[in-house]
């Protein structure tokens, strides 16, 4: 009887990280796109001004941050124009004249391939990323950056164009006179029940499919909210047809909400696991944030994310850009007027949102007692190993100390706390999270007692760090 609470803490916390990531795109990408095209512009005027004195980043025309930013509005801005070749109307109509067990079947293979997609899509993207920003003296082993350009923007197009059919069979099931297609598709959200219940689940599976579910319940949040805005335009903004709309919203997330809750209740019953462990999965969660807003952080928190959830909010943005620009339209000084308004509502609706889950990233990591890890120290080479072995290849673009970069797990090697760390997550600023408290180390002892007491948490502390989109720029 725990689990519906313990489930909604966890997912009502997901949630807001995929709105953080998604809002990103939106409100503070624009700007960072634009301040990394003034930089290229206006760079090459000091190109006559002596380079000495100049550290390595200031010599650099684009930082690898900024480059990652530019080939993110490039990729946007060529997939929203791609989009209008899609006619939204005419795949509308070609979906409503299939017969109900037809259109049942392809939301099925669409759901299948969404997760291919989000699966396939990020490390598409990580492969620009990295073939973009890599260092120039490196030998080359792979593709150009054109090739992985130019697969990245298909990828975009191809994967929007199946969330808009995603949303076009919603939208039909909504408009159906007899409600039985969105039966049909709500029933779908039970079939999970059957395949996950009765399977064996370790904890670390069990945060898999609990970080699915909450892309997949943002990304249902998302679809209503597009088929709403196609339905309104339908019918002129009428206010009353809102209401009519209201009720099948709610039986959609009422389903979905249902089915989550019986999921996990079982599957936590038949294999013995405790309800403590969603705190355990958010505190996880938390600590990815707290770790990407870092000065040294070499991941932004979108990447981050989508490593997570599998969520990418690249193609949903396209998506909702082009359904919102189609049924809104802008005309007159006023109107352009509250568009500018709105942009900064949802500026200060990112910023806000962004300050509360940091907050509460560093209460759920200090209750969690994993807030040492941020600031270890970087560990000494073992004996009889070469000191002088190559280090990471992440070295020569971000300045960042390699064997940080290789961040194992807490419970994989001695943690040198420091004595005069107590409750750093709640008294420091944002810049105090990059150094190493200067002080004495603890005996080792008790570091080796330490260790052994949170040994059962080893799975949830293992950080992903592949990307090396940067979230700052110095």
């Amino acid at each position: 009887m725990r689990i519906p609470k313990e489930l909604e803490k966890l997912m009502f916390f997901g949630i807001f990280l995929c709105l953080d990531a998604f809002l990103y795109i939106f409100t503070l990408l624009p700007l960072r796109v634009f301040l990394a095209m003034f930089r290229f512009i206006t760079l090459p005027c000091y190109g006559l001004r002596s380079h000495r004195g100049l550290t390595e980043s200031d010599r650099r025309l684009l930082q690898p941050a900024q480059v990652c930013d530019m080939l993110k509005g490039v990729i946007l801005v060529i997939c929203y124009f791609m989009m209008h070749y899609v006619d939204y109307s005419m795949m509308y109509h070609l979906i409503r004249g299939q017969s109900v067990i037809k259109l049942y079947i392809i939301y099925n293979m669409l759901e299948v391939a969404d997760r291919l997609f989000s699966s396939f899509g990020q490390d598409i993207l990580d492969a620009l990323y990295w073939t973009a920003t890599e260092p120039k003296e490196r030998k080359r082993a792979h593709i150009g950056v054109i090739p992985h350009f130019f697969m990245a923007v298909l990828y975009v197009f191809l994967h929007a164009i199946l969330i808009m059919v995603q949303a076009t069979t919603l939208n039909v099931a909504f408009n159906s006179h007899n409600k039985s297609l969105l039966t049909i598709m709500m029933s779908n959200n039970f079939v999970e029940i059957k395949g996950s219940v009765f399977k064996k689940f370790e904890k670390n599976n069990l945060f898999q499919m609990s970080n699915s579910d909450i892309k997949e319940r943002f990304t249902n949040y998302v679809l209503l909210l597009i088929v709403c805005l196609r339905n309104m335009e339908q019918f002129s903004w009428n206010p009353d047809h809102l209401w009519v709309l209201f009720p099948d919203v709610c039986m959609v997330v009422a389903s979905e909400i249902a089915v989550d809750i019986v999921k996990h209740a079982f599957i936590t019953k038949f294999n013995d696991i405790t309800a403590d462990v969603y705190s355990e999965y958010r505190a996880s969660l938390a600590f990815d944030l707290v770790s990407s807003r870092q000065k040294n952080a070499y991941t932004d928190y979108s990447d981050s994310v989508s490593r997570r959830m599998g969520f990418i909010p690249l193609p949903l943005a396209v998506l909702l850009i082009r359904v919102v620009t189609s049924s809104i339209k802008v005309q007159g000084v006023l109107a352009y007027l509250c568009v500018v308004l709105f942009y900064c509502g949802l500026i200060s609706l990112k910023v806000l949102n962004s300050i509360v889950l940091l907050g509460k990233s560093c209460q759920y990591v200090k209750e969690a007692k994993m807030e040492e890890k941020l600031f270890n120290p970087v560990p000494t080479a073992t004996p009889g190993k070469s000191a002088g072995k190559p280090q990471s290849m992440f070295k020569s673009t971000h300045g960042i100390s390699t064997d940080e970069n290789r961040s194992t797990s807490v419970t994989n090697q001695p943690v040198h706390q420091k004595d005069n760390t107590p409750s750093l997550l709640v008294t420091s600023n944002s810049d105090q999270f990059l150094t190493t408290p200067d002080g004495e180390e603890k005996d080792i002892s008790q570091d080796s007692s330490e260790l052994k007491h949170r040994s059962s948490k080893k799975d949830l502390l293992e950080i992903d760090r592949f990307t090396i989109c940067g979230n700052r720029i110095d």
